[in-house]
């Protein structure tokens, strides 16, 4: 069916009057996932993993009470506790490889607990959310002491199991991967696994939603902020190569990777699902000279975002248990705020669904019209997709600003839109109004890698 609103007769005057700027429909589907999330029930998952003493990459693995296998075997029968309740609907799977390396001088079994919901339309299509449960103290090889991790990353995984549970629920075209992994500490080892693994099993990784330090609200300086998370993506592709990047230079493209697109499309999430809770876009792969799991999803070609509270308190990250000058440290669960977790988990939950609702990312996009008052965009057909929508913005722009319907055509013309002065991209639309991310042209955009574009002329 056609989806209200989107049709319109533009008149071809002002670049403004010929836009049409309508968000997509609101759908009450994703409004339910959202109102099915209980911050009681991860409350009780980070008290359980706490409950661990720690959960050091290199920590126990034979015991049933304490450190890493404890840990991982626990999470492992939650995945199948929730499989059994969808009627068998989650296939787990514990991708390994055995590390040595800097942070890990012995060699050390790394495991991956994964949940994989196998998509009814387009299972090759893969959305995933992903938290670590590796835990440290200051010193990141003492694999002995107490290390809570609740914050980090236990939240992560209360907001991934929170995502299975309440998914699980639901049918959708494309595979959700709930991923729990290891080995973040000692050098993203977990994040490398689960990047193997997609491309062992075939995985057009559409989006990876890594969740790690998602679960305080109160920063450092003292200010609580329960309106806010950033979401980090970065610029430029860490696979880009040398003649795709001279292409980019020249044309543009430094703000609109996959990653920097899946951002906006979370953003647009938040702005339309969630109440009193905002996305603050962050231009950066991750904070300041830190890392997280998504850095490997990156390095694999994949499109990933890291998701991270508005207000870090350091106190409560990578320390040991003490009291020093009236000051706790730790990273213990009395300092984490579950309503605000519940925000998070609310946000990927529905960013997930949203993705696995609508048809795959527009592919081949590509734009024409140098030289030219008008500008013609064009792409491949998507399998699904009921028609799709042109977007421009300006090149200063930080957010997609107009938009046209162009029905099933592969291609619009835009008229008196010259290519050199607008930003241009495609999202695919779904027959029941689910949407895209938007996709900028050429590899600097594509959400699966593509061929150099030729160098431009002069």
């Amino acid at each position: 069916m056609r989806i209200p609103g989107l049709i319109l007769a533009l008149s071809l005057a002002p670049v403004t009057a010929q836009a049409q700027t309508a968000a997509a429909p609101e759908q009450a589907a994703l409004h339910a996932v959202a109102a099915q999330v209980q911050p009681e029930r991860m409350r009780a998952d980070v008290t359980a993993l706490v409950g661990f003493g720690t959960r050091h990459t290199m920590s126990e693995t034979t015991s049933e009470t304490r450190g890493i296998g404890a840990a991982r075997r626990w999470t492992e029968r939650q995945f199948r506790a929730i499989g059994a309740d969808c009627g068998n609907c989650l296939e787990i799977a514990l991708p390994a490889d055995t590390v040595t390396g800097r942070r890990v001088p012995t060699p050390t079994e790394v495991v991956d607990v994964l949940a994989i919901q196998k998509g009814t339309g387009d299972p090759n299509r893969v959305i995933i959310i992903s938290g670590h449960i590796d835990s440290r103290v200051t010193d990141v090889m003492n694999a002995t002491a107490d290390a809570p991790g609740a914050n980090d990353d236990a939240s992560g995984v209360a907001a991934v199991l929170e995502a299975a549970r309440v998914l699980s629920k639901s049918k959708f075209e494309a595979t959700l991967v709930y991923a729990v992994l290891s080995g973040e500490e000692q050098g993203l080892l977990g994040g490398k696994i689960l990047a193997d693994y997609a491309k062992t099993q075939g995985w057009v990784v559409e989006a990876n939603l890594n969740n790690d330090i998602v679960g305080n609200s109160q920063g450092q300086s003292g200010v609580r902020d329960t309106t806010r998370v950033r979401v980090f993506s970065e610029g430029t592709k860490t696979v880009e190569t040398p003649e795709q990047a001279a292409t980019r230079r020249y044309n543009g493209g430094e703000a609109d990777s996959s990653s920097r697109n899946l951002a906006r499309f979370v953003d647009g999430i938040a702005d339309r699902y969630l109440t009193n809770f905002d996305v603050e876009m962050i231009y950066r792969t991750d904070r300041f000279g830190r890392g997280g799991d998504q850095v490997e999803m990156l390095r694999a070609g994949f499109p990933a975002v890291r998701i991270t509270e508005g207000a870090e308190h350091y106190h409560h990250q990578h320390q040991d248990l003490r009291t020093e000058n009236g000051i706790v440290y730790g990273d213990t669960i009395e300092f984490m705020d579950f309503d605000y977790l519940g925000q998070v988990a609310r946000l990927n939950i529905v960013s997930m669904a949203a993705l696995a609702s609508a048809p795959s990312v527009p592919t081949g996009v590509t734009i024409a019209g140098n030289v030219s008052p008008d500008t013609t965009v064009s792409w491949a057909a998507v399998p699904g997709a009921a028609g799709y929508r042109v977007w421009w913005r300006s090149t200063t722009a930080p957010q997609w600003t107009y938009s046209r319907w162009a029905g099933e055509a592969a291609s619009l013309v835009l008229k008196n839109i010259p290519i050199d002065d607008w930003f241009f991209g495609v999202s695919a639309v779904s027959a029941d109004g689910y949407e895209s991310p938007i996709v900028f042209p050429g590899p600097a955009g594509a959400f699966v890698s593509e061929a150099p574009a030729p160098a431009p002329a002069t």
